[in-house]
Order: C-alpha cells, then sequence, then structure tokens
C-alpha cells in the first residue's frame, strides 16, 4: 500500500498549536450543484448556515451526485433574501428558502428521512438539463440526520444533506502540492473548487489537517474527525463538467490513507464543538491544535 508521504503531510508536536488563518470558505446549497464563494457564514450545528440544504433525488427518492450525473457541476445556485435561484441552460429557477410542501422519504447513503418535495416545475426543467428523471427536495429542519459516532468520539453531530460530516477542511498547501505534481506530468492546476471544502485554511504545512485535533476561531471550535475519502468527483472539471483521470490517478500515488483502509484522503472532515451562530469570515486567524492520536 502506498501510504501518505509525510513531507507532504504537517508533521507537528503533540498538543502544539499552530496559528493560520481562514483563506476561503464556500457553501453548496445544492448537494453536488456548484457551490457559492462566501466572505461570511454563519455556524450552525449542521455546519455553514444553507450548506447542502437541498439536493437531488431519483425515483425511488435516493440522492443524486455527479458520481453519476456530472453536469451537476453546471448548475450555479445563488441565495436571495427569499428564494434559492438556480442558473443553468440560459435560464434560471427560483425555489422558496422556507421549508414546506408535499413530504417524501428520501435517502443519503444509508440514511433514511423525510424532506420537503419542491414541486413538479423544478422537476421537469431540471429533469430536462441533466438528462435525468429527478425531483429536487428540501431538508426537513425536524429530522436529526447525525454523523457517524465512529468518527465523532462519542459527540452526536448533526448535518443535513452532506455525505456525512457537517465541514470539510482543506490547507490551501495542499493544493499547491497536488499541483506541483500535476505540472510535473505536463498537466495544467487544478483549483480548489473540485475538492468542495467549505474552509480553506492558509498560513499551515501542505496536509497539517491530517494531524489536527482542534480548529480554534475566535470563540468557534471545530473537532476534527473523519479524514475525507475521494470518489471520482475531483477529476471532474466544475466549468464543463468533462472529466479527465489525472487529479485521481496523482493523489492515488501519494495519498492512499491506512486510517480510512487505503482510500485517497485529501482534507479532514470536522463537527461543530463550540460557537453555534458566530460568523466566520474570511482572513480570520485560525488556531490549529494537534493532539491526535490519527497522527501516528
Amino acid at each position: 500500500m502506498v501510504r501518505i508521504d509525510n513531507q507532504n503531510a504537517g508533521t507537528f508536536p503533540p498538543s502544539a498549536a499552530t496559528p493560520g488563518r481562514i483563506a476561503r470558505m464556500w457553501i453548496y446549497p445544492v448537494k453536488s450543484f456548484a457551490g457559492i464563494e462566501v466572505e461570511a457564514a454563519e455556524l450552525q450545528a449542521t455546519g455553514l448556515a444553507w450548506d447542502r440544504s437541498w439536493m437531488l433525488v431519483d425515483a425511488n427518492g435516493l440522492f443524486l451526485s455527479q458520481r453519476t450525473l456530472a453536469r451537476m457541476a453546471l448548475v450555479q445556485p445563488r441565495l436571495e433574501a427569499e428564494a434559492l435561484v438556480l442558473a443553468f441552460g440560459g435560464t434560471e429557477l427560483r425555489v422558496p428558502l422556507a421549508e414546506g410542501g408535499v413530504s417524501r422519504t428520501v435517502r443519503v447513503w444509508k440514511d433514511q428521512l423525510q424532506a420537503w418535495d419542491l414541486g413538479d416545475e423544478a422537476t421537469r426543467r431540471l429533469g430536462a438539463f441533466l438528462g435525468k428523471e429527478c425531483r429536487l427536495v428540501r431538508f426537513d429542519s425536524r429530522e436529526r440526520r447525525l454523523t457517524s459516532l465512529q468518527w465523532t468520539g462519542g459527540i452526536e453531530a448533526p448535518n443535513q444533506f452532506a455525505d456525512g460530516h457537517p465541514v470539510l477542511v482543506i490547507t490551501q498547501g495542499a493544493l499547491d502540492g497536488l499541483n506541483a505534481r500535476l505540472a510535473a506530468q505536463g498537466h495544467a492546476p487544478v483549483g480548489m473548487q473540485r475538492f468542495r471544502p467549505n474552509i480553506v485554511l492558509d498560513g499551515l504545512a501542505p496536509h497539517a489537517e491530517d494531524h489536527l485535533a482542534q480548529l480554534r476561531i475566535g470563540e468557534v471550535q471545530l473537532q476534527l474527525a473523519k479524514p475525507c475519502t475521494r470518489c471520482p468527483i475531483p477529476d471532474i472539471d466544475p466549468l464543463t463538467a468533462l472529466a479527465s483521470p489525472e487529479v485521481g490517478r496523482t493523489l492515488r500515488s501519494y495519498r492512499q490513507d491506512a486510517r480510512v483502509k487505503g482510500a485517497v484522503t485529501f482534507g479532514r472532515h470536522a463537527i461543530v464543538a463550540r460557537g453555534l451562530g458566530q460568523v466566520l469570515r474570511t482572513g480570520a486567524r485560525a488556531l490549529t491544535i494537534t493532539d491526535d492520536p490519527a497522527a501516528g
């Protein structure tokens, strides 16, 4: 098994505290659609406000993603005072921010829950653009979908339609290191959007997130959890929805992670330990605490 290259993974002494900063932030209102880069975002128990509050499901209620429907990357969301606006194919679709509608059963991986169906117009228009029968649904806040306790130290951490965790953290140095490897092979650099982080940290060693226990930003404390295992989505160009194999192939050469049975990892999931209602801002100082048994 190829193990993580520690020359490209931040290594620190136990319980060390290292200052960094929030360089960039994104939210993804609709699971697997394009993201919105933001300069400020309110922190909720389920992550950054509006993150993964909507998703597409198939006729059986199973979630859809770029894994099987790459054109989802081309749908551009924006948030207005009372509506989520989705731009695609030269047109726009508006859906209310408020919860409500017909309740239907949906499934995200192993989790089955109730969600709000947003109606036939969204179904027709998105289905025509994507070439797939689908329905747009909104998370029902009465539901409580929890992150796997295996990775939270027993803490009950809710999330909405994310794959499994409220927040994803990646260091800018991790992307810079990948792009250096791609350049050495004659490939063009790729953007951070391919990895769909919520928080990008600068001023830290590449892949420092591998060994973090906590991230403290003012009154906010995030507890680092499962390493983010990577599917084929980073191979998809978010501007064209076309896939090519060089990103995944390069990652497999140095980012196979024994903590998750040799799966490729890039970034680290986190849960919210403290600071609900606080507003995170780009440029904010982020104190990283390493005291992590996973650091090995």
